[in-house]
């Protein structure tokens, strides 16, 4: 089942979207609508529309996005220069007010220099979880859905820390939906595509997989969860892979998950 949020005319709800395509732009799939929220059985009213007539939002509001950064090796030695074994991976928090949802610009702010996208995927918690046990993850997990980490480099390497650089207004696109079939993935082996058009021409630049992980699922969740308590729609990523590149005005950026969707958003100067 994938499980998103929209923009209907009559206001604002869940909603499971049904149809066999991963583009949320296809003609293909309806959106029906839910009763409450997605963290109860889905119940829906019997309300639906075709989902290229409605606005997809940012399918959960998280009370934070909780993200591990250098998590591959190749992107370790992208953006850091360094190998993965000098530098482990790290936990670091982007705040709500980051959060978009698809087709909604990313906007750049003139204080952020070198901005680019980093396109992951990652799991919406669908409970109150503390201290998760890594082989039992999926019983805290509502799904899967994709994350584009968007950084500025330079604030990121001139602060040191990484609060500024990636907690920027609309600096972490979510979407397009939550795909909760968690068997539907194959972690140690699924392809994850990032492309960027710019003037005029789109660029596959993200050609990676999830088998390049350095710490998997489970330990993840593990290690956040020791610290600090998730709640239910509260978003976590996995990291980045090798590709990403900077971004600027009227350019657009897609990240491509089979299985899970395509999460796509203009970029803009703010």
């Amino acid at each position: 089942m994938r499980l998103g949020r929209i923009a209907h005319p009559d206001g604002i709800c869940f909603a499971i979207i049904e149809g066999d395509s991963d583009d949320p732009q296809s003609d293909k799939l309806v959106a029906k609508e839910i009763a409450g929220t997605p963290y109860t059985t889905p119940e829906p009213t019997g309300r639906e529309w075709k989902l290229n007539e409605v606005r997809l939002l940012a399918p959960t509001l998280p009370t934070k996005v909780v993200a591990l950064g250098r998590n591959y090796a190749d992107h370790v030695a992208e953006v850091f220069k360094e190998s993965a074994e000098s530098l482990p991976p790290t936990i670091f928090i982007k705040p709500s007010t980051a959060v978009i949802g698809p087709e909604a610009p990313i906007k750049i702010p003139d204080f952020a220099t070198k901005v680019e996208f980093e396109g992951e995927l990652a799991v919406v918690i669908s409970k109150v979880s503390k201290n998760i046990d890594p082989e039992n993850w999926q019983d805290h997990v509502l799904g899967f859905t994709i994350c584009n980490d968007v950084s500025s480099r330079d604030l990121q390497f001139q602060d040191g820390q990484w609060a500024r650089a990636k907690g920027i207004d609309t600096f972490c696109p979510i979407g397009p939906w939550i795909q909760t079939d968690l068997n539907a993935l194959d972690l140690d082996d699924h392809k994850i595509n990032a492309y960027l058009t710019h003037e005029g021409k789109r660029e596959q630049k993200q050609d990676s997989n999830t088998n390049q992980m350095i710490v998997k699922m489970g330990g993840i969740l593990a290690e956040i969860s020791q610290s600090m308590t998730l709640l239910p729609g509260d978003v976590i990523t996995t990291g980045s892979p090798a590709g990403t590149a900077p971004m600027y005005d009227g350019d657009r950026i897609e990240v491509e998950i089979p299985k899970v969707g395509i999460l796509a958003n203009p970029i803009e100067n703010a």
